[in-house]
């Protein structure tokens, strides 16, 4: 378990904070919105109403106490610069903050954003590349070059082995799980046998399964 602070309760920091709960961690969510913090109150350890571009109200909270801030304001850049500056300049461990462009993302950073996140950046770019080919399930950014992908399985793959289709050497796709009809099968080994209905769920570089794709 952490003790996390969240700083902006919009639709991200709401979503943030929620997950870090339903996940175990120890929550404080902080808002300037006297109606925002009073409908949210009752689900977190700690909720309170306060301008962090303030000082005062950074110190009161006790910054060094947290193993994670995160700044998720997204309508005001500047204030979340001033309290990305201020949090680590009481002590903040670890700060993550939300940034729109690459422009904030680099103002950031330099002022002591130890990590910059672009939820709707990220989320556009998953949308896109999910929805270019028919068939990607699901894809996750893990690198400049590799992402983690969710494929059907070719037609001649069925009934046959991962070892005897000879996945990694053929297709340069790594195979890290199967999923059929919503069973997720971890790290299957080489002598697990595909069926008709299965998805691979692979890390591989965006041309290797481009190559795959086209052939189902």
């Amino acid at each position: 378990m952490k003790s996390i602070l969240v700083i902006g309760m919009g639709r991200f920091g709401r979503h943030l904070a929620n997950k870090l709960v339903e996940l175990g961690n120890d929550v404080m969510i902080i808002d300037r919105n006297e109606d925002i913090i009073n409908s949210l109150s009752s689900n977190f350890t700690d909720a309170f109403v306060g301008d962090c571009t303030n000082p005062a109200v950074i110190k009161s909270l006790g910054i060094n106490n947290f193993d994670i801030c995160f700044v998720t304001i997204g309508d005001n850049f500047q204030s979340s610069l001033e309290i990305t500056s201020l949090l680590k300049e009481y002590g903040a461990k670890y700060i993550v903050s939300k940034a729109t462009v690459d422009m904030q993302a680099k103002f950031l950073k330099q002022i002591g954003a130890d990590e910059v996140v672009y939820p709707e950046h990220d989320m556009a770019i998953r949308l896109a590349i999910k929805h270019n080919a028919t068939n990607v399930f699901d894809y996750i950014e893990i690198g400049q070059e590799y992402a983690i992908y969710e494929i059907p399985i070719l037609e001649d793959w069925i009934n046959k082995s991962i070892i005897d289709v000879n996945v990694r050497k053929k297709y340069n796709v790594n195979i890290v799980a199967i999923k059929n009809n919503g069973q997720l099968i971890s790290s299957p080994g080489p002598d697990y046998i595909f069926n008709e209905n299965d998805h691979i769920i692979v890390v591989a570089k965006s041309e290797d399964i481009d190559n795959i794709t086209k052939k189902i």
